[in-house]
């Protein structure tokens, strides 16, 4: 067999392998194609919830929190407040205002961002000084985007970053649990 299928190092008989290796070939240069390309793979709608995301950090991190109310919903819901969650546009400046104070030099540094149409997941590395201590932090935070704007969010820290947050914690004398055996009675 010769034409447009014929890959002249394999012997013809070996088809099935000459369809591997063009399967292969055309899905490389989808992916390649796909990579160059300047939407860079993501959907408008990703694009503008990570856009507005990073606007909402820049604008905490610069103190400018009147810059909020355009990509923050005015009903929006904030899950990682110390107190259980944070509704409306009003109460999450306040808040922020709040951290702000206790950490005014707070600059985040973005390991990795991953957007969709609807959320945004953005894996930072935090620093500043609080209460005078010099304060560095790793958390995960997911916001839900409507409309491009964010409606929910929710932040994972690092439990030992947390518990250096709290006051009167020195570095190592985090409080460990008790160790049992529970699979002595199995």
């Amino acid at each position: 067999m010769s034409g447009f299928f014929s890959i002249p190092f394999l012997p013809q008989k070996s088809t099935i392998m000459r369809s591997i290796i063009l399967l292969t070939a055309i899905a490389a240069c989808g992916v390649c194609i796909s990579c160059n390309s300047k939407s860079g793979g993501m959907s408008d709608a990703a694009k503008k919830n990570l856009a507005a995301n990073d606007s909402i950090t820049k604008a905490y991190e610069t103190g400018q929190f009147d810059k909020l109310k355009d990509y923050i919903a005015a009903d929006a819901v904030d899950h990682g407040g110390e107190k259980g969650d944070v509704v409306g546009l009003d109460s999450i400046i306040s808040e922020m205002k709040r951290y702000r104070d206790m950490m005014p030099d707070m600059k985040g540094t973005v390991i990795r961002n991953l957007a969709d149409d609807e959320y945004v997941f953005s894996w930072s590395k935090v620093s500043g000084t609080m209460n005078g201590k010099a304060m560095n932090m790793t958390s995960l935070d997911v916001s839900k985007f409507k409309d491009g704007k964010a409606v929910e969010h929710w932040v994972y820290m690092d439990p030992k970053d947390m518990m250096m947050m709290m006051p009167g914690m020195a570095e190592g004398q985090m409080p460990t649990a008790e160790s049992k055996d529970t699979t002595a009675n199995k």
